[in-house]
């Protein structure tokens, strides 16, 4: 993940009624703009910082906001701006660590918005056009393509299967609706990336989270504000993968890992099974699975092997929970 610089989306980027069949300003009204206030004492608060702006998409029949989860994780106030100007506050619903994504409750009334169904990502193929819509009607919103639905591993523990991947890149991404052609929200912005694909050419664009991914969790996430499936084992690491070595780049404080593991730390081996890709060792890692399991590491640290044996938590034990369940 990286910062795109401070730009604009060209005015020949933003997309026009004629070149969508279905109404694009009705759909764009959907997207509503997210401002959150997390407590200094937030697990997160130094990580993702106590103040966070983006954006959110009403959808469905009961007006819930589907956002990215980092914009909501521990906040414990919301305000939701719609279409016209006019501010309610919200709360947390849930929260899914593993999607990645965030339900808020309005608790006012929004005007002027009619939710977007939900659609999917798997209809889509690449060179296919989406707008890419950030709050603030059609001056912030894109006309995108896909570049790849893959799979996507994030140095924060994160695995997603069928991630999408689209150009170019909308600067202000966060919690941003991707929109299919039949005026369906398919996907909800995640990252910004410079080199969108690995191995390839050197183009930026955006990650999203494809809500093909909520429908099988929603009636969980509704009811309790988070999935009854047992929790993965957390270890508390960033860890970035540098070619064919995977480095740690840092590590939470107070997290398992941080008694034993350090900065700059490569990881060679779990359990003794060697790794070098960061979508294999999560998978390795997450099948010890639950939350609680004692984790053997092999890492290299200043040209020698230590090994060292971490004791995994389920991470929802260290963020402040939903106030709605």
């Amino acid at each position: 993940m990286s910062t795109p610089p401070e730009l604009s989306i060209a005015p020949e980027l933003n997309p026009s009624p004629g070149q969508v069949d279905y109404d694009l300003d009705t759909a764009l009204g959907a997207v509503v703009s997210i401002r959150t206030h997390v407590p200094d004492d937030a697990f997160t608060a130094n990580i993702l910082g106590t103040d966070r702006t983006g954006h959110g998409v009403v959808f469905g029949n009961r007006g819930l906001v589907l956002t990215i989860g980092y914009l909501v994780a521990e906040a414990e106030q919301i305000w939701v701006l719609d279409r016209a100007g006019n501010a309610v506050t919200g709360d947390v619903l849930a929260y899914d660590y593993e999607t990645g994504f965030g339900l808020i409750q309005p608790l006012g009334r929004l005007s002027s918005v009619t939710p977007l169904e939900l659609g999917s990502v798997a209809p889509l193929k690449v060179g296919d056009e989406v707008v890419f819509a950030g709050y603030g009607g059609r001056r912030q919103a894109l006309r995108a393509q896909v570049a790849a639905i893959s799979e996507f591993a994030g140095y924060w523990e994160y695995l997603i299967d069928q991630a999408l991947f689209t150009y170019p890149p909308h600067p202000y991404w966060g919690g941003a609706a991707v929109i299919d052609p039949q005026g369906r929200l398919c996907a909800i912005g995640s990252l910004y990336l410079d080199h969108l694909l690995p191995g390839g050419a050197a183009t930026a664009g955006n990650m999203s989270v494809p809500v093909d991914l909520l429908t099988p969790i929603m009636d969980e996430l509704l009811t309790y504000g988070r999935t009854l499936k047992p929790a993965r084992p957390w270890l508390g690491m960033f860890v970035s993968q540098i070619h064919d070595a995977l480095v740690v780049a840092g590590v939470y404080e107070n997290a398992p890992a941080s008694p034993v593991v350090k900065t700059g730390d490569i990881v060679r081996a779990i359990a003794g099974v060697p790794v070098n890709e960061l979508p294999t060792f999560f998978r390795q890692l997450w099948a010890y699975s639950p939350a609680g399991v004692e984790i053997p590491l092999t890492l290299e640290r200043d040209g020698r092997l230590v090994e060292v044996r971490i004791d995994s938590l389920d991470r929802r034990d260290f963020w402040k929970k939903p106030k709605l369940h």
